[in-house]
């Protein structure tokens, strides 16, 4: 325990200490009762006394100047109730057993109807009952409680689905479990299989897989009224669950409800896949047709060149022909002259235009004719411009079949009221069996009306409502009015049909990652309530007029000041009108630092990495998280060992082989993957890399480190196998694969890992590691590279409360924003343009912003798919524009203190550092091989968080050990600068041992980790 906890747990008050001495009669008992009171303030029942770590009991009797030879005991059971009335009285809080049991029930079975996870339920009672003032009961009561409570709920979800599943349909299900006694494989197994990369024929591939399951019935009513966060856990569940495993579970609703559950969570799945691989597939087609644009205009470069000499051959003859012979032989004319040929020429105009044209003749007839010259320009210039619309015909012709297929399988819906793109899709499967070279532009179709009669129903094609100028001008031809070009029109609309998808413009019925972001939004009614709480958290006003004032009103006080300090600031310059921010160079270390890190990394032990990982199970309880997605108890021999070398595999990448081949027979192959494949996910690696964070964050050297409030977001790229959806290259980074994408605390420690494809804008992910770090960690600053920012960000950041600093490498570039249209500055006036924030676009969707925001805080949307919807700039999209007018608000302020600060500068840099340094340091850990051998996107996250977790697990270990280290240099009499030794980093590699022989020790530490430093805040080795 930290000294920080220490003082501001256990540290009692005067007037605590005051009542205390009144309820008591000597210094044992004094003791005793202040320790019961802050035990239960801190956790909310009473421990037994022997329990009480010694370092809390001698804190608070230090507190109350109470002698050594006072020590805690347990007193006799009539002083014990008499205490614990005592606390209880003085808390407000009454013990009623069959209340507290009420309490708990009712908070256990409502959580439960959403929840699944053990744990997760006990935390809620523990919650609720804290909420109502009772005293916390014992684990076991309220282990015993969840277990019955989540049975009957989970009971009553399986009766439910299992009768409205027809007997056809069960049937249907039943097929699956079949396994093939050829390929050993079952249509069950097959619902697991995951997407693979986009080409024509795995598009068209998923496209026949969604039909196949669509087929085996409509998930959807079966589930009705089943929350999602059960049907995700009955799916997972189920994920990980065999034929054989699934054929021993004797409750046939029970199975059948895990089938449902799975077979619906794959067919959302797969319409995403679907989508996603036509959106790739369009932008491939466009990128291919670039291509060859530029490869004709390659092939074509030298035919160019040649017209152009021939063009030059046509000038020389014209010249020739019309310039007279005397003036050649006269030389210069006298100033004044006519330098006019025709105006020489004078009465001879015939005889030169004659001349003219027999030179002209010539000059095309040596370079092939009239014919081939024609030829040849024509060929020229059909590509000389920069469109390369009219090439992606032959390009679409092999995917016409499959897109069309597309379109017929899953629902399309508009998200607004402008429907002319999914008109035009309307019209094109309408006449898909067109093969003429024009069609109309309006068609009539029959569609079935509000009382099932067909109703004649008028479709129009408007190009001009979406189309841009150059797919307009290959689609009209203006002699054929009301006709436009088939085979360009196809491939006009499904681009902008792809465009609007990934914009959220259009939906998809059905879908996770493509459903109508609108229909998720809570109503205002169920927002208002919670208005006043979230803009208290976040720090902003609730009224939107108070928010633009509040905001305008910060924007120009920064660039007054910024304006006003101009003078002194002598890092800032402006040439033409162009910021220019001189580099400072770095603090370099003092002697004295070096010296006490020598000194430190000299006292530091060396450490096997298996040792580190069983030595910090124990201290944090890490493994806790992990077991059967069933919830129930993990039936594994030594599971602490177990786990313990399921993370060394997979954080090393090493892999269950390589590790089961050195492990000497304890452990085989097959049972790490079983392990890593039933007992873990990635939710519950980031719960156990949780623990271990609290854990570190309760050394006092995680203070010296950092204050926890800041944190950067960064990411690296790991190689992975191509034949999946996330893979990609990129330029950036090189290689193929994805990101391992972080979030690292100025205390060094890893508080949230993801992994994401590499053609994304890294700033879509870079709110949700904030959101999702459950630690006692909780910054409120956000560093991040380039990549991490953009408009729709920066609005979105300040309206969840972060502030947002990210490294601008291209600042200069970007547009600095008026307050006010006449706003203006005495000396960096030339930063800004013309441009003003519309405040009047902010006030009016102000409630659309705090809808999204508090929808995204009540975890019922992701803001990576809110993000991922604002980046594609659709101009119909008013979230967008207002969240990106926001954003131009918040990102001129944060240029604006940029350039005035050099100490923000400073740390933004010391922090991303940090971030580059722990990329380095997590490779290092990964030493089986830098790239993740499978195809699963699951998996390659899990790859990721395991090693996060083992990372944490290593720095924690380090910490342990420098304070360790520290408190010794410090005993020898050598006092520690607390600003030199925060100069030490955690990532430390010299003392860990990698190879050699891995032997799994599972005897628990020896001692408790030591958590306070003791030193004196001066120089080490002062002269």
């Amino acid at each position: 325990m930290s000294a920080r906890e220490l003082a501001e747990v256990f540290t009692p008050s005067a007037a605590e200490v005051e009542w205390a001495r009144g309820k008591t009669q000597d210094d044992q008992h004094l003791l005793a009762l202040l320790v019961w009171l802050k035990a239960y303030q801190r956790l909310g029942y009473f421990p037994k006394l022997r329990d009480v770590p010694a370092v809390v009991f001698e804190h608070i009797r230090e507190m109350i100047g109470r002698p050594e030879g006072v020590v805690l005991e347990d007193a006799a059971e009539r002083s014990a109730k008499r205490h614990r009335s005592f606390v209880r009285q003085r808390m407000g809080v009454t013990y009623d057993a069959a209340r507290v049991r009420e309490v708990a029930d009712e908070a256990i079975r409502k959580a439960a109807q959403a929840k699944d996870n053990p744990a997760d339920l006990i935390n809620v009672a523990l919650e609720e009952l804290v909420r109502a003032e009772c005293e916390l009961p014992g684990y076991t009561t309220l282990d015993e409680m969840t277990k019955k409570i989540r049975t009957e709920v989970n009971r009553g979800f399986f009766t439910l689905v299992s009768s409205r599943v027809d007997a056809g349909a069960q049937v249907r299900l039943a097929r699956l479990l079949l396994v093939d006694p050829i390929t050993r494989r079952s249509a069950y197994d097959g619902l697991k299989d995951v997407a693979q990369a986009a080409s024509l024929n795995k598009f068209k591939g998923r496209l026949a897989f969604l039909r196949e399951l669509d087929a085996l019935g409509p998930t959807e009513a079966w589930l009705e009224g089943i929350p999602p966060g059960k049907i995700a856990h009955f799916a997972g569940e189920a994920r990980v669950t065999d034929v054989a495993d699934l054929r021993k579970v004797l409750d046939e609703d029970k199975r059948l409800t895990l089938i449902v559950s799975l077979l619906h969570t794959v067919r959302t799945g797969v319409r995403d896949d679907v989508v996603t691989m036509f959106c790739k597939r369009i932008a491939t087609i466009h990128k291919k047709g670039r291509d060859q644009l530029e490869a004709l205009r390659e092939a074509h470069r030298a035919e160019s060149e040649r017209l152009l000499g021939v063009f030059g051959d046509v000038l020389d003859g014209v010249r020739e022909a019309v310039t007279p012979a005397e003036l050649d032989a006269v030389g210069p004319l006298p100033d004044g002259a006519s330098t006019d040929p025709a105006a020489s020429a004078g009465s001879g105009s015939g005889d030169v235009a004659e001349r003219a044209g027999r030179l002209v003749l010539k000059a095309l007839e040596e370079a092939g004719g009239l014919d081939a010259l024609a030829a040849a320009h024509e060929a020229v210039s059909a590509y000389h411009g920069n469109n390369y619309l009219p090439l992606l015909d032959q390009l679409y012709r092999s995917h016409r079949s499959a897109l069309f297929t597309l379109v017929e399988s899953i629902d399309l819906e508009s998200t607004n009221a402008e429907r002319s793109v999914l008109d035009a899709v309307e019209c094109l499967q309408a006449q898909r069996n067109a093969r003429a070279v024009f069609v109309p532009d309006r068609i009539s179709v029959q569609r079935a009306g509000p009382d099932g009669t067909a109703v004649a129903v008028e479709l129009v094609v408007d190009v001009d409502a979406f189309a841009s100028a150059m797919w307009r001008k290959i689609l009209k031809d203006p002699v054929r009015p009301g006709l436009l070009v088939r085979r360009h029109l196809e491939v006009c609309v499904f681009s902008y049909l792809a465009s609007e998808l990934k914009s959220g413009d259009i939906a998809v019925a059905g879908s996770d990652s493509y459903a109508n972001l609108h229909d998720q939004l809570m109503s205002w009614a169920e927002c208002e309530p919670l208005v006043e709480e979230f803009c208290a958290e976040a720090g902003l006003p609730t009224d939107p007029r108070e928010l633009t004032r509040h905001y305008r009103q910060l924007l120009a006080d920064t660039a007054a000041g910024v304006d006003a300090d101009y003078p002194a600031n002598t890092d800032l310059t402006l040439e033409g009108g162009r910021p220019v921010l001189k580099r400072r160079k770095g603090a370099e270390r003092s002697k004295e630092a070096l010296k006490l890190e020598e000194a430190v990394h000299e006292r530091l032990p060396q450490r096997d990495l298996l040792d580190i990982l069983t030595r910090t199970a124990y201290q944090t309880g890490w493994t806790r998280h992990l077991g059967p997605a069933s919830g129930s108890d993990p039936k594994i021999k030594e599971a602490l060992g177990r786990y313990v070398l399921m993370v060394f595999t997979y954080g090393t990448l090493l892999g269950p082989a390589q590790v089961a081949a050195h492990m000497r027979g304890k452990v085989s192959a097959a049972e790490i993957a079983m392990t890593a494949n039933k007992h873990s996910t990635s939710d519950k690696i980031s719960k156990a890399s949780t623990d271990v964070i609290n854990e570190f964050n309760k050394l006092d050297i995680a203070s010296v480190w950092g204050d926890g409030k800041t944190v950067a977001a960064d990411g690296s790229q790991i190689e992975t196998w191509e034949n999946n959806l996330l893979a990609e290259s990129h330029i950036r980074y090189g290689g193929y694969g994805g990101l391992a994408y972080r979030h690292i605390s100025n205390t060094y420690v890893a508080l949230f890992s993801h992994f994401i494809p590499c053609g994304v804008w890294e700033a879509v992910y870079i709110i949700e590691g904030l959101l999702k770090n459950a630690s006692e960690i909780q910054p409120d600053t956000i560093h991040a590279d380039t990549q991490g920012q953009s408009l729709p960000v920066f609005g979105l950041a300040a309206l969840m409360g972060f502030d947002l600093l990210p490294r601008i490498r291209n600042w200069h570039d970007l547009i600095f924003y008026r307050p006010t249209p006449g706003t203006r500055y005495q000396h960096i006036d030339s930063l800004f343009g013309d441009e003003v924030i519309d405040w009047a676009l902010i006030e009016t969707h102000w409630t659309d912003l705090l809808r999204t925001a508090i929808l995204i805080r009540e975890n019922r949307l992701s803001s990576v798919t809110l993000l991922r919807r604002l980046g594609n700039h659709s101009r119909k999209n008013r979230l967008y524009r207002a969240f990106r007018e926001l954003g131009r608000a918040v990102r001129t302020i944060t240029l604006l203190r940029y350039l005035s600060d050099p100490d923000l500068r400073e740390q933004i840099t010391q922090v991303t550092n940090r971030n580059e340094s722990f990329h380095n340091f997590a490779d290092w850990l990964m030493f089986g091989g830098k790239l993740i051998g499978h195809n699963d996107p699951d998996y390659q996250e899990k790859i990721i968080k395991f090693n996060e977790l083992l990372a944490n697990c290593v720095i924690y270990s380090t910490a342990q050990d420098i304070t360790d280290a520290a408190n010794a240099i410090a005993a020898d009499g050598h006092p520690v600068d607390l600003d030199d030794l925060a100069a030490i980093s955690p990532y430390i590699t010299h003392v860990i041992r990698r190879f050699g022989n891995w032997i799994l020790n599972l005897t628990p530490p020896a001692a408790n980790p030591t958590t306070r430093l003791d030193l004196e805040s001066q120089v080490l080795f002062a002269p």
